[in-house]
């Protein structure tokens, strides 16, 4: 079995590790987990594929130990020297994204009954125009105009939010 699938199998873990140290121990690592099994009584009907298999598998559990080392390396450093949190989960920054959600529900909200209709369909739905066409027993025209209207009022929306920063 070594010789018949060792080719096979180092190229393929070649191709998933891409490095050639870290493919020969997981080739090897497959190796002696199907080697034991087979010990154990195990009927390996197509052998190349079962080693692929678990291959695939010892690369998913190296990579997963390497991820909790690096966690533990980076829980070991000094709080000062971690980066802060992103922008966007800071308070003031949040605090914005909040006040501009709300100003921009508010210019929905502010549209015309049919037209707020038609722009929520199309911007929380996601339908397509035809369908809201049809789910309002208007035209399609009429539903692109509405829509038109909605996005130029939340662009202006957008200007008056920009200009206050």
């Amino acid at each position: 079995m070594l010789t018949r699938y060792y080719r096979d199998l180092l190229n393929f873990c070649l191709r998933n590790a891409r490095d050639r140290e870290t493919a020969a121990d997981l080739a090897q690592e497959s190796y002696a987990r199907v080697l034991s099994m087979q010990r154990a009584g195990q009927v390996i009907a197509e052998p190349g594929a079962l080693l692929r298999q678990v291959a695939l598998r010892a690369k998913i559990d190296l990579d997963r130990r390497a991820a909790i080392r690096q966690h533990d390396d980076i829980d070991a450093l000094d709080e000062s020297l971690q980066p802060a949190s992103p922008v966007h989960l800071q308070p003031d920054a949040a605090y914005a994204s909040s006040q501009a959600v709300e100003a921009y529900l508010d210019t929905i909200e502010a549209l015309p009954p049919r037209c707020r209709e038609a722009f929520c369909m199309y911007l929380f739905d996601e339908l397509p125009n035809q369908e809201i066409a049809e789910r309002m027993g208007v035209s399609i025209s009429m539903v692109n105009q509405y829509i038109s209207r909605g996005k130029l009022a939340c662009a202006a929306r957008r200007k008056t939010l920009d200009a206050g920063r």
